[in-house]
């Protein structure tokens, strides 16, 4: 990875990811092949679309750039990896039973993916808009970076959100962008079952880690 490069636009109003994952640029909208579908057209306001504020300041790049390191890089990123090197295989397993009785199989299946998806074009939406992570990641490896998601996703009222952490992640405006994008290849009950089911996991995460002050969102 290159050298954190950040546009004068994202320095006014944005973060990354996430996760974490993943990521705005103050609301700039990067434009489609014109022969790909139509994208719907997300707007930047102080909340995000799957509830929860929303998130403006500049991106946390060092974190976002530990967690496509945990998930086995930027050319190869998956959640899983991510989740098996911050919580360990017993742990990620064991939620995976949890969250599979609770939601279905094949939603927290589909959830991981489109976590994965998120991360990699949250990646390809900020090459494109001259964001580059820096080549020095935070130093957060295992729990402690699993915790430092956990903080960043924490709104005031002691809530975590998953579109606070995507703004956080690369900022809100590439998060509308990602969410977009999520739309057109998904559809938009894809993109909210990625919000719901990071709500609840990394909820059980916070809890999991001591932090039990942390709320669980209405969206779960």
């Amino acid at each position: 990875m290159k050298t954190l490069k950040i546009t004068s636009t994202l320095s006014r109003g944005s973060w990354v990811l996430a996760a974490s994952l993943g990521l705005a640029l103050g609301g700039v909208m990067v434009s489609a092949d014109t022969h790909a579908a139509p994208q719907p057209t997300i707007t930047t306001h102080t909340m995000n679309w799957f509830g929860g504020p929303a998130y403006m300041g500049d991106p946390a790049l060092e974190v976002t750039a530990a967690l496509v390191e945990a998930g086995g890089g930027a050319d190869h990123f998956s959640f899983d990896t991510a989740l098996v090197a911050m919580l360990g295989q017993d742990t990620v397993n064991a939620e995976v039973a949890k969250l599979s009785k609770q939601y279905g199989a094949d939603q927290v299946k589909q959830f991981v993916d489109g976590m994965t998806f998120a991360v990699n074009d949250g990646l390809k939406r900020a090459t494109e808009a001259g964001v580059t992570l820096p080549t020095a990641p935070a130093d957060l490896k295992g729990q402690k970076l699993a915790l430092v998601l956990v903080q960043a996703g924490t709104v005031d009222d002691g809530t975590w959100w998953s579109g606070y952490l995507f703004d956080k992640a690369l900022s809100h405006g590439l998060h509308n962008q990602v969410m977009a994008d999520i739309e057109v290849k998904a559809g938009h009950g894809a993109d909210q079952l990625t919000h719901r089911i990071l709500n609840q996991a990394m909820y059980d995460v916070a809890q999991a880690l001591g932090q039990k002050d942390v709320k669980l969102a209405t969206l779960h």
